[in-house]
């Protein structure tokens, strides 16, 4: 059955004198799809995060801009964009669920008990790193606090810090290259890489006593491109980079074609070590390691559950870096 919302056409023009919104259950509960699909990237993708049908989704999308008086989002065979105003309120929406969420953090910390939704983002490819406190953590935050709801992203280095500026996620574990004024910093542990090479490269099969540093200079490196050290250039000329990747296993999957050397997380490569098909390049004298943090948006109100995580993982919000 349709609503009486849309029923009303389209949205209509904004006017100079319209009147503030006054929002209801039913706007919290629009804005909340809205934010959805934003995320999703498009109605479609997003039927599954609401487990609701395309038709359902773009009547209350069309029911939120005659609400709001304001077109959000252009949909159809060009695909999907937001427009200024659909950008605007998209960012307000996070602001507004946020301020909710914080609101009834204190309410639930008054009471002893924390709820509410804790979005964090993470590099993929961690898990098998012991040195990482994030499984300890969300394990103890949810036998202490049963009802907080985890919201972990595993993706790559930009997306997980977007995430945090933007607000979709309140933390980040991620390695730190170089420091942004965005966020505030806190250390968790160190990540070892070691240089590798797979069955088919030339040094695969050459002695450790035969290889040294300048050997590995002579041989195509791959660029891991969020990945920047100064200390590769130690083992490789700037210009040995002839393939580069973005993300962990696209560095691996190059290795193995035994074409180029690449570096890898020591945790991540060693079960590839243990099958006989990778094989690290003098670990003794070649490696590096990267400082892991956790990252906070800067000069934003730290709710109970954030401090709750931060203790769960270690760390003193007192103490950045």
């Amino acid at each position: 059955m349709e609503t009486p919302l849309s029923n009303s056409g389209n949205p209509p023009l904004k006017t100079a004198h319209r009147a503030p919104l006054a929002l209801s259950g039913l706007d919290f509960k629009l804005l909340k799809v809205f934010k959805a699909v934003v995320e999703a990237g498009g109605f479609s993708a997003a039927q599954n995060e609401l487990n609701v049908g395309l038709a359902a989704i773009s009547k209350q999308i069309s029911d939120l801009e005659i609400r709001i008086g304001m077109r959000l989002c252009t949909r159809g065979r060009e695909g999907f964009c937001l427009t200024e105003e659909g950008r605007l309120v998209y960012q307000a929406s996070i602001d507004l669920f946020a301020s909710v969420d914080n609101f009834r953090d204190r309410l639930s910390c008054a009471q002893n008990e924390l709820i509410g939704d804790l979005g964090v983002g993470v590099i993929d490819n961690t898990i098998t790193d012991e040195n990482s406190p994030l499984v300890a953590a969300l394990k103890r935050i949810n036998e202490e606090s049963p009802k907080v709801r985890f919201q972990l992203h595993a993706s790559q280095l930009d997306e997980v810090e977007r995430g945090v500026v933007e607000g979709r996620l309140v933390a980040g574990i991620v390695p730190v290259y170089q420091k942004r004024e965005e966020f505030d910093y806190f250390a968790l542990y160190e990540e070892r890489s070691e240089a590798y090479c797979a069955v088919g490269h030339p040094l695969f099969t050459v002695p450790d006593e035969e290889m040294g540093e300048d050997v590995l200079k002579h041989h195509e490196f791959i660029n891991h491109r969020y990945a920047i050290h100064r200390d590769k250039l130690t083992f490789a000329r700037y210009d040995s980079f002839s393939a580069s990747a973005s993300q962990v296993e696209a560095v691996a999957m190059l290795i193995k074609t035994g074409r180029f050397l690449g570096f890898l997380p020591q945790h991540y490569a060693a079960p590839l070590v243990a099958q006989g098909t990778f094989r690290a390049l003098r670990p003794d004298l070649i490696s590096f390691n990267t400082t892991f943090n956790l990252i906070l948006r800067h000069n934003t109100v730290r709710s109970p559950l954030v401090k709750a995580f931060a203790r769960a993982l270690g760390v003193d919000l007192k103490v950045s870096v």
